[in-house]
């Protein structure tokens, strides 16, 4: 098993030539893809290096704005100050998306909850209820593992819930870290990407993905449900972006081209995320 912290380096070759070497930054959701991804693209392309690192969407933005990337991984979009930013210091950007990933929000396996709607998880997530006795009948305070504010994933599941998340909420600097501390937690509720839970953490017993309800009367959908993404019906999934400068862009267009390619595809799909049609 591949062991990944939040910030990840892999240099995949000696070489020291900057215009064969592509710095990627970003997102914690989309470093586990984008490391297979870049294994694979060295084997057929050792002119290459190829140096990843995590930490979270925003981070790999401010790498772009500062010139210390060449790929920033997002699982959100630019904000409007982002693009500002962008636009006062003449940094054009090509967009790129290049998979479908879900959020999963997860509980302890023995947790006496299978599925949640919509409503429900705001009231949890944003404090408003601090036990889970009106869920659940079980007199437990709610324990809360997020992401931190610069992480896309923290903005994503905000604005889906139109809350604010609870000031008590546990800020952590990745998925393995939420996962770790839900797996403690008897009274614990997390939030990763779904993702990170189908490549290589199919073996743990200890956790348990809740299916969720949009509303009263729909069906409760399961992140890891392919069908139910392709048709658009979990309400927590969510475009991956990667932001390119226009000035790297001959240098990474190779690598983007192997990620469109039938063998990048494959790898998308085989590492739990959702692939996307390319035109």
């Amino acid at each position: 098993m591949r062991v990944l912290t939040s910030i990840l380096i892999l240099l995949l070759c000696s070489c020291n030539h900057d215009y064969k070497t592509i710095k990627i930054k970003g997102s914690d959701t989309e470093v586990n893809l984008a490391v297979i991804l870049a294994e694979q693209f060295y084997a057929t392309n050792k002119q290459f290096s190829v140096a990843i690192s995590g930490g979270g969407s925003g981070l790999g933005i401010a790498a772009l704005l500062n010139g210390q990337a060449d790929i920033a991984n997002s699982s959100r979009p630019l904000s409007v100050a982002e693009e500002s930013l962008f636009a006062a210091r003449g940094i054009t950007l090509r967009t790129i998306i290049f998979a479908v990933d879900a959020t999963a929000f997860i509980v302890r396996k023995d947790f006496p909850l299978d599925s949640i709607d919509v409503p429900t998880l705001a009231n949890l997530l944003s404090g408003r209820y601090s036990n889970w006795k009106p869920v659940t009948g079980k007199d437990m305070p709610v324990n809360i593992y997020g992401r931190q504010s610069n992480s896309g994933t923290h903005s994503f599941v905000s604005k889906k819930l139109n809350i604010e998340f609870s000031r008590n909420a546990k800020e952590m600097n990745g998925n393995a870290q939420i996962i770790q501390g839900v797996k403690m937690d008897v009274s614990g509720i997390g939030y990763v990407g779904a993702g990170y839970i189908l490549h290589g953490k199919q073996e743990d017993r200890s956790i348990k993905v809740l299916k969720i309800c949009e509303r009263m009367g729909v069906p409760a959908v399961s992140p890891l449900d392919e069908t139910a993404i392709a048709d658009k019906k979990y309400y927590f999934q969510r475009p991956l972006y990667q932001f390119i400068p226009t000035t790297s862009w001959n240098k990474v267009s190779v690598f983007i081209s192997f990620e469109k390619s039938p063998e990048g595809q494959k790898i998308i799909k085989e590492s739990g995320y959702y692939i996307v049609n390319h035109k």
